[in-house]
């Protein structure tokens, strides 16, 4: 998004977002039956689909960077911390991750392309929808994935 000035105009992330410093008593995960619905949106439930990426022998292993993104939503869904942070990259993930604001309400994901730039470099563009406090928020973003040792990482991400 452009400033007007030749540079670029950053947007405040809405807080429903942000992440803090995670409280010592915080809980790490919010249940959800593994015959649920995923809450990427595929229609397949929890344990076939991004369930299967946060634990078990597939834990961590996302075959694609849509994939991974998509588990990373449902991370984020379920305040999965743990898989969050084991999925971003070394030179950019934060120390700690707080656990969601009490009362957010995630509503879905749309993803809007991914792009595979080389074998180990792939760029996700996607809006996740969520409400907190009866207000409505909307992120769109362009995320950057890298793989190494055969694994996908989100690296960083664009704000739109």
């Amino acid at each position: 998004m452009s400033n007007g000035r030749g540079g670029t105009a950053q947007r405040e992330i809405p807080q429903a977002y942000q992440r803090r410093a995670v409280p010592e008593n915080a809980a790490m995960t919010t249940p959800l039956a593994p015959d649920s619905a995923c809450p990427c949106g595929s229609a397949h439930p929890l344990s076939a689909c991004c369930g299967r990426y946060h634990a078990g022998p597939l834990a961590g292993q996302a075959p694609t960077a849509e994939t991974l993104m998509r588990s990373r939503y449902s991370a984020f869904v379920l305040d999965r911390l743990d898989y969050l942070l084991s999925t971003w990259h070394p030179s950019t993930r934060p120390a700690t991750l707080a656990p969601n604001e009490p009362g957010l309400r995630w509503l879905g994901l749309t993803v809007r392309h991914h792009r595979l730039h080389d074998p180990d470099h792939a760029e996700v563009s996607f809006v996740a929808r969520s409400k907190l406090g009866g207000r409505a928020h909307r992120l769109e973003e362009v995320s950057q994935f890298v793989r190494e040792d055969g694994r996908w990482h989100y690296v960083t991400g664009v704000l739109r």
